[in-house]
């Protein structure tokens, strides 16, 4: 599988190079096409039809860890985990078509999603939801630099440092210059490399020995105790069930998709590229987390981040090479909209507009080199422990948020509700266990096994759900004249 460091090493860095060059290119083009003014450079406002909005969300969410994550939970899991990632990598888009055109209605002239807040719940609203936001999206952001490191370092022998040095750059530079519009341009191009590579590539890969697929999908691994991998495991309802309510919260607020609510040139737009995005991710990432299983069912492996790979390693050296393509695609179309996405809750949310063109682009490239040495110091545990706490404080704020739409939720109680989604986690530990307990998981909302707990996330969910609505009929009537803004 591995490329020698010699000529087919050149071959590595110069499809890495060219690959980069192409983005580059196309996202320049982009940023020279139009002038820019910090709206259109943050929101591309009503300037994207159905098709565009549609291939940009799968683009932009469809990063480089489609070749990890869900091999990784399939080869560990059973059928339910890989079930509960696939639906938790679509849910989101569901529910953007669904929740996006009401608040595009309700705010015309938004950017993210903490824009709808200070209007309906108030500024320090705005700020947590804010910092909930660059939280995750930062996160991912080093979370993505370190998969394609590693990722370049399977097929190519390529030191990892170097594409994680050589994707920032590139992306950094045309996402600097021409902001979301360059990131939507890129996006289109992105997707359809990612969509027929994957089709050819899965092709190849269930062209083969179908059955001997299937048998290995449905085998226990023989080797490894703490892998079931299985798709005939069906004991693991819970887990996947927490999947889908931790990913889909923490994605409801990852400011690139709101950003595309409001490119999309009517809400018809919207909800069709939202639909549809959904409709490319859900099957992908459930075969990718299928080929995890198959993995599993085959025996141990030194690396069950990487237990794709395995299925690769003796392919034909034009597979390695479409599989390199394929890989700098997939995070170029993940990093620069995570790029821009940040700056624009910096921007709107926790520096309340005032930050300018300039400014913007500046804070572009300055956060670069703290991803790049978090991305190369950072072990995968510590990753995801930081991915599950963003989470946590997700869940406990989804609902107070999106219940606001219900014109009866105060939104006093929606601020309130938010605290108690949280010290709810507290309870349940406290009931379960003990203070400590409860104090921990909201650092380590994960069980015995270290997946995250499905108790702990329901608490703040339901939590912070009953007491937005309770309060909302218990609270007396705002005062005349104040405003939610207010």
């Amino acid at each position: 599988m591995t490329l020698t460091i010699s000529s087919d090493g050149l071959l590595a860095y110069g499809l890495m190079i060219g690959t980069l060059g192409f983005f580059g290119y196309l996202g320049y083009q982009a940023a020279t096409k139009n002038e820019l003014d910090q709206d259109a450079y943050l929101s591309a406002r009503g300037t994207q039809n159905w098709l565009r909005i549609g291939l940009s969300l799968f683009a932009s969410g469809m990063g480089i860890w489609i070749l990890f994550g869900p091999s990784e939970v399939g080869y560990y899991g059973g059928f339910w985990d890989v079930v509960g990632y696939a639906l938790s990598s679509a849910t989101p888009f569901l529910l953007l078509a669904y929740v996006g055109p009401m608040i595009r209605e309700r705010l015309p002239e938004g950017v993210t999603l903490a824009d709808y807040v200070r209007m309906r719940i108030g500024k320090p609203m705005q700020i947590y939801v804010g910092l909930i936001s660059v939280a995750y999206m930062f996160t991912f952001l080093f979370a993505e630099f370190t998969a394609i490191g590693k990722a370049m370092e399977i097929l190519g022998d390529v030191e990892p440092l170097v594409p994680m040095l050589a994707v920032a750059t590139v992306t950094a530079a045309y996402t600097a210059y021409g902001g979301l519009p360059a990131s939507l341009r890129t996006d289109r191009w992105q997707a359809w490399v990612v969509i027929w590579l994957i089709v050819v590539l899965m092709l190849i890969l269930f062209g083969g020995d179908l059955s001997s697929l299937i048998s290995d999908a449905k085998a226990y691994n023989p080797e490894d105790d703490w892998s079931i991998g299985s798709m005939s495991y069906m004991d693991s309802f819970t887990s996947g069930l927490a999947l889908v309510i931790a990913i889909t919260a923490a994605e409801m607020f990852s400011q690139g998709n709101w950003q595309r609510a409001w490119a999309s040139e009517d809400n018809e737009s919207l909800k069709k590229g939202a639909l549809l995005a959904a409709g490319l991710v859900l099957p992908l990432v459930f075969v990718m987390g299928v080929l995890g299983t198959v993995v599993a069912g085959q025996g141990a492996v030194a690396d069950p981040s990487a237990a794709f790979f395995e299925l690769i390693k003796d392919a034909h050296i034009l597979l390695i090479a479409a599989f390199i393509v394929l890989g700098i695609a997939l995070v170029c179309s993940s990093v620069d909209t995570l790029q821009n996405a940040i700056v624009a809750s910096i921007s709107r949310d926790l520096a309340d507009g005032n930050m300018d063109l300039k400014q913007a682009r500046i804070a572009t490239l300055a956060m670069i080199p703290v991803a790049i040495y978090l991305a190369s110091t950072m072990d995968a545990l510590s990753v995801f422990e930081i991915f599950l706490v963003a989470d946590l404080l997700a869940t406990a704020t989804v609902l107070p948020v999106f219940l606001t739409l219900w014109g009866k939720i105060d939104s006093r109680a929606s601020l309130i509700g938010a605290i108690c989604g949280l010290l709810s986690v507290v309870v349940y530990g406290i009931y379960t266990v003990d203070l400590g307990t409860g104090i921990g998981y909201l650092t380590s909302p994960t069980n015995e096994y270290g997946l995250a707990n499905l108790e702990v996330f329901l608490s703040a969910l339901i939590g912070s759900g009953v007491v937005t609505i309770a309060l909302s009929f218990a609270l007396p009537p705002q005062p005349n004249g104040v405003t939610e803004e207010e």
